[in-house]
Order: C-alpha cells, then sequence, then structure tokens
C-alpha cells in the first residue's frame, strides 16, 4: 500500500475532528510534567484546538510523551497528526507503542474513532507491519490488529 494513498485517506477521515474538551497536546506535556492545575490551564492556552493539520512536526516531536496522557477526544485529534508525522520520518518516538499496547491495555482510549477512521488506523499499521524498520514491532503490531483493530 502506497504511503501518499493512506496520508489521504487519514487526512479525509479526520478532517472535521476537533479537540473540543479533550486533552491537548502542551496539556498533556505539563501532565507528563507533573505540573499544577494552573500550569496545565496556561500549557491547554497553547495548545490547537480545531485543526489537527496545523499541529507542527517539531511540536509532535518534541511532545511525543503526550501520546500517553491523552483521553479519548485528545487521542482523536492528535492521532492522525502523529501518524501522519511518522510517516514522513519526523518522530523521534512515533505512535506504534499506544496503536498497539493501548489498544489491548486501554481499548476505550480509542472509543471516539469511527470505522472510517480505525479502517486507516489499520492501514498504518499494516504498512508499518510490511515494513523492515518495523520488524521489532512486528509482533506488537499484529497481535493488536488481530485483539483490536480487525475487531473493531
Amino acid at each position: 500500500m502506497c504511503i501518499e494513498y493512506i496520508k489521504s485517506e487519514i487526512i479525509t477521515a479526520f478532517k472535521d475532528v476537533k479537540l473540543k474538551d479533550g486533552i491537548g497536546l502542551w496539556e498533556a506535556q505539563a501532565i507528563d510534567d507533573y505540573e499544577n492545575n494552573d500550569a496545565q490551564v496556561i500549557a491547554r492556552n497553547k495548545d490547537i484546538k480545531d485543526n489537527w493539520l496545523l499541529l507542527s512536526n517539531e511540536d509532535l516531536f518534541h511532545c511525543d510523551s503526550s501520546l500517553s496522557y491523552f483521553d479519548a477526544q485528545g487521542m482523536l485529534f492528535h492521532i492522525p497528526a502523529f501518524i501522519l508525522a511518522e510517516l514522513n520520518g519526523k518522530l523521534n518516538i512515533g505512535p506504534i507503542l499506544p496503536l498497539t499496547s493501548l489498544a489491548i491495555s486501554n481499548p476505550d482510549i480509542f472509543k471516539l474513532l469511527n470505522v472510517n477512521q480505525k479502517r486507516c488506523v489499520v492501514m498504518f499499521l499494516e504498512w508499518c507491519a510490511a515494513q523492515h524498520e518495523y520488524d521489532f514491532d512486528k509482533s506488537d503490531i499484529e497481535r493488536a490488529l488481530h485483539e483490536y483493530w480487525y475487531k473493531n
């Protein structure tokens, strides 16, 4: 499957997603840094909330640990940006871990993804499983596909 096709499908499937009251990128960083509530509010004010395509690769690179602190709405809003950045080779730590381990241990984190959005995640994971640079993750990817993504 072609990377450009996957990117196009992701952009289409997630185009209207907004952050709403979900946990944002910088808010999640503040949570990860054990910041107090006031600092988390200040961080949230920095968050992009209406168009995930505006999330910069640089911010995603520096905030990759945010993936562990999103709620379901935050994950819905940010996961397409992280996937695109991964496909473009712009991340240090990509979205493979949350898309595999969280799908098994905390599947509710993906409960807001619709069928088409989940299909895009499946395409991405299948593409990753076919690439040599993901050999280390291949068994986790295949497990998540069979135990969660193909069933939901």
